[in-house]
């Protein structure tokens, strides 16, 4: 049975923007938020967002959640899953997070562990504390999953929130926010954004294994070059299992190919070497 129109638009709205009551009250507003109090645009936080692909992301400095300074510039050299959160949302921040390291857990899997990296930057900034960044690390699962948990100031928020297109508006009870999560390449630029509280996998994956395996430096030795290239194209996801694997179906048949094809080049350079004799 269809669900009615008017039904089916409350959920698409529901999956990609939220607006759940904070714990800690007394947060300043920041963000997007108009001298009327406008109420979130959701059209208009999505042409912003996607907007930004292609855009490069500044040198902001954060701290990381052990208190120690970490630039953004740090993290050029490998793709970065950023996603944007606030501590004290009680419900929607935490579960989008713990689906997301599901995901990020399976490109992981298929790509390897240090292939790319993953950064949370908490964007209520008189909240999001180092500490509030680590009891969040530690309620979600991810404390010990190597991925880097940002606090910063205003500057600092603003800025990467606009490299990246997040549009976020503070209300009476927290923040409504546009649910993303953005693939930033090895250069620093926008590459992908993904929308949801849950999303399907390649959505995600997808992208980091173009970036990963399709764009190997030039420098890189030629046969390292190759076996990326190889893998880029073999490695397959099954929804079944909603996870990669390594289809050696396709690269025996590419061996097989490749063998036929020299073959019939041998017989058919001796046969003109033989008739010229």
């Amino acid at each position: 049975m269809k669900l009615p129109a008017l039904i089916r638009v409350l959920l698409l709205h529901a999956l990609l923007f939220c607006a759940v009551p904070v714990l800690a009250q007394g947060s300043p507003a920041l963000g997007d938020a108009s001298p009327g109090g406008s109420a979130f645009d959701y059209d208009r936080a999505l042409a912003i967002s996607q907007a930004a692909i292609g855009r490069s992301v500044a040198d902001v400095r954060f701290l990381r959640a052990d208190g120690h300074s970490l630039s953004f510039s740090e993290f050029r050299g490998k793709p970065l899953v950023l996603s944007m959160v606030y501590t004290s949302c009680y419900q929607i921040c935490p579960m989008t997070t713990r689906f997301l390291s599901e995901v990020v857990d399976k490109a992981r899997t298929a790509l390897g562990d240090d292939s790319f990296a993953v950064a949370v930057v908490g964007f209520d900034v008189h909240v999001d504390t180092p500490a509030a960044m680590r009891y969040f690390a530690s309620k979600q699962g991810i404390d010990d999953k190597d991925w880097q948990l940002l606090s910063g100031n205003s500057s600092a928020v603003e800025q990467l929130a606009s490299d990246i297109g997040f549009q976020y508006l503070p209300t009476s009870n927290g923040f409504d926010h546009l649910i993303q999560a953005t693939v930033i390449d090895a250069e620093g630029r926008v590459y992908r954004q993904v929308y949801g509280q849950v999303f399907e996998t390649p959505l995600l994956v997808d992208p980091l294994i173009e970036l990963v395996l399709g764009s190997s430096p030039s420098e890189q030795p030629l046969l390292a070059n190759l076996v990326d290239r190889i893998k880029l194209f073999c490695t397959t996801y099954d929804p079944a299992r909603d996870g990669y694997y390594f289809d050696y179906s396709l690269f025996i048949g590419m061996l097989i190919g490749g063998s036929i094809i020299v073959f019939t080049a041998v017989i058919v350079v001796r046969g003109l070497h033989n008739g010229q004799v």
